[in-house]
């Protein structure tokens, strides 16, 4: 399935982050965890972490003697990344049409970022190509049923999509049926302690780009009130759910 991305917009979306990603970037490093504990022993030398952001795990893979070429298609994460001496290369490229030579790393690393594919199947297939026989790719993303409690909030109010969409766990399969994949799911709930907060965190990642586009008003009071109202809560405060997959792809 393709999607219609604006990857100059996603790329702008994340570079207004970059500055402030990793302290709003607790979903990133829960998922990215979670992955690590898919990584079969010996992951590497030579690694492609595809879509790095800050390079928070760029500079894991490093820090345990990997050689580690550091992705983005956004200069300001790459730049940010850099200036943290993430990885021993960088480069600026788009996941669907990666600029590296067939079979030129040991493994890849993606965390979180193959949900901004145009299509999933296409960046998968890339990954592969560019490994060498013998490695794996590691991948998490995003599925349907994230977000909701965005979605349902906002539709009390405007009726308008103030979060995207992700591809639905059939749509997810029929992009990789016909790959080396073993997969495996995971649904993790943030608390926060406001609505105006929540919608913040995803700000604060770069994730309120969207597909098609959005406005840019501004919030009222008593906008604010009836999204408070609406928004789904616990004993934990106001929750962000988010629906994972993990994949490892076997070259």
């Amino acid at each position: 399935m393709t999607l219609q991305v604006n990857k100059q917009a996603v790329a702008d979306a994340f570079g207004r982050a970059a500055q402030h990603y990793e302290q709003h970037a607790e979903l990133q490093r829960l998922s990215g965890d979670a992955l690590l504990a898919l990584a079969p022993a010996g992951f590497g030398p030579h690694l492609l972490d595809a879509g790095c952001g800050t390079g928070w795990y760029s500079r894991y893979w490093r820090d345990r003697g990997r050689t580690l070429t550091a992705l983005d298609l956004s200069p300001n994460m790459l730049a940010t990344a850099r200036e943290q001496q993430s990885a021993q290369h960088y480069l600026l490229g788009d996941i669907d049409d990666l600029p590296l030579a067939d079979e030129s790393v040991d493994g890849v690393w993606s965390n979180l970022a193959v949900q901004w594919s145009s299509d999933l199947h296409l960046a998968l297939q890339h990954f592969l190509r560019v490994t060498r026989p013998g490695g794996r790719v590691l991948f998490s993303t995003l599925l349907e049923g994230s977000l909701h409690e965005v979605h349902h909030a906002w539709a009390q109010l405007d009726g308008r999509r103030h979060a995207n969409r992700f591809l639905s766990q059939a749509q997810f399969h029929d992009a990789t049926v016909a790959l080396p994949i073993s997969v495996e799911q995971q649904i993790i709930t943030l608390h926060f302690p406001s609505a105006l907060s929540a919608m913040r965190s995803l700000k604060g990642i770069g994730a309120t780009h969207l597909h098609d586009g959005r406005g840019t008003n501004v919030l009222t009071r008593s906008q604010l009130a009836k999204l408070e109202q609406h928004w789904p809560q616990d004993e934990a405060g106001y929750r962000l759910s988010y629906h994972l997959m993990f994949g490892v792809l076997r070259k």
